[in-house]
């Protein structure tokens, strides 16, 4: 099934987290906090103003972004849970996650 949201509206699969933590310990889905970062998998076409023109958003297919831990609707299609929410319920978008994740300060 195709999807394709609606003017400055964004769908977004959840970054699913790590199960382990560091030391090994098992942490169950009962425990975990759904996470506040996704990927952006469908984009509309742009915020329309109130002078008619349309202004294109920021975010695009594929981009990793972070959004509220109570933004947007949650919806299921094809079995998979995806969150839908407006662009400026979006907090930014993350680049090089996955070069910097996980590391400690020192």
């Amino acid at each position: 099934m195709k999807f394709r949201p609606l003017h400055d509206r964004v769908l977004i699969k959840r970054v699913e987290e790590q199960e382990t933590i560091r030391g090994g310990i098992i942490i169950p889905d009962s425990a975990k906090e759904k996470p506040q970062e996704g990927e952006v998998i469908a984009a509309g076409t742009g915020k329309r103003l109130e002078n008619g023109t349309v202004t294109p958003l920021e975010v695009k297919e594929g981009d990793r972004v972070l959004f509220g831990k109570y933004s947007g609707a949650e919806i299921k299609l094809d079995g998979t849970e995806y969150l839908i929410l407006r662009e400026d319920e979006i907090l930014g978008i993350v680049t090089g996650a996955a070069t910097t994740a996980g590391k400690g300060k020192k």
